[in-house]
């Protein structure tokens, strides 16, 4: 396949409203909304115009216990190691820009202790860099292997860890975003509600219920910070490991190995929604095998993603066939 996969008009429209962001670099690919890099993550964000980005999305390679070969610090070393991508990130962001990151814990090697790495990162880049917590998210990964294995499978003194964390920045403390636009169906507890009616009561917490809690006008649900079932009230578990779409096919059809650690397109399709309009700009600086690029194809969004393992970024195409 080559690496233009559109025609000469859609090129031709990229390059006046979005491409032009990077001089001197040539996309790896461009699609109609956007384009992939096959750079160092670095030299592209410096390209990058000051306030132009609306929404940074990405799952950088975390400081695990073993090395992988998709590359990952180490936990000594992680938070001096992401801080100038940090830097960089909160100065080409928009005013109202917000940044979400997936970020998973470690263990301490030799001991069945954690890692604080995460938390170190987290105080950083408020404290240092000048973001702001807007909200955590939690994200239950069913197909996280049990490791360490000998504390887990083999000593059984620990049990999975199963759930990463998702950490929305912004720049300011009022970023854009519409819990609209993301709204769930109402669960079947809250429909009843709305067909038998409440009276207005005091919980033993102290908070107030008024009748209006039950009308069901807005046309959804607020989603929770925990991704998780309107049916049970359990975690939502989205796997990174699918074997039959599009990407996993193409790359297995053409001999190009697949990126071991992709997230799911329901994590980027809910912030996407969540913080950015229709035509803004997403950018995700560790693409991989770049399901944010595709996600913002899908909903309209401009997207910029690199990457610096050319594989990676050549079975990212297969998504956009």
């Amino acid at each position: 396949m080559e690496n233009n996969i559109i025609n000469q008009t859609t090129l031709n429209f990229n390059i006046e409203h979005k491409i032009q962001l990077i001089d001197d670099i040539t996309p790896f690919y461009f699609t109609d909304f956007g384009s992939a890099y096959l750079t160092d993550t670095l030299d592209l964000i410096n390209k990058i115009p000051d306030g132009s980005i609306d929404l940074v999305i990405t799952s950088p390679p975390y400081a695990l216990e073993f090395k992988k070969e998709y590359g990952n610090a180490e936990k000594k070393d992680y938070v001096d190691w992401f801080i100038p991508f940090a830097k960089e990130i909160l100065r080409v962001l928009k005013e109202n820009g917000s940044f979400v990151l997936n970020i998973g814990g470690s263990y301490n090697k030799g001991t069945p202790t954690k890692s604080l790495y995460h938390y170190k990162l987290l105080i950083e880049l408020v404290e240092e860099v000048g973001f702001h917590l807007a909200q955590e998210f939690f994200w239950h990964n069913p197909a996280k292997m049990p490791t360490p294995a000998e504390w887990v499978t083999v000593r059984r003194i620990r049990v999975k860890d199963s759930v990463e964390f998702i950490w929305w920045f912004s720049k300011t403390p009022f970023p854009k975003a519409n819990n609209r636009n993301i709204l769930r169906p109402y669960s079947k507890d809250m429909l009843r509600l709305n067909a038998k009616g409440i009276d207005k009561k005091t919980r033993p917490s102290g908070h107030n219920i008024n009748p209006s809690f039950s009308n069901i006008d807005a046309g959804g649900s607020i989603p929770s910070n925990v991704f998780e079932d309107i049916e049970t009230d359990n975690f939502l578990k989205f796997g990174n490991n699918a074997a039959n779409d599009k990407y996993a096919l193409g790359c297995k059809q053409n001999n190009i190995k697949m990126h071991p650690a992709r997230y799911p397109e329901a994590i980027p399709e809910f912030f996407i929604k969540f913080l950015t309009d229709q035509n803004d700009t997403v950018l995700d600086p560790f693409a991989g095998s770049n399901t944010t690029g595709y996600v913002s194809e899908k909903l309209q969004r401009f997207w910029i993603a690199s990457d610096n393992n050319e594989e990676y970024l050549r079975g990212s195409k297969y998504r956009f066939e």
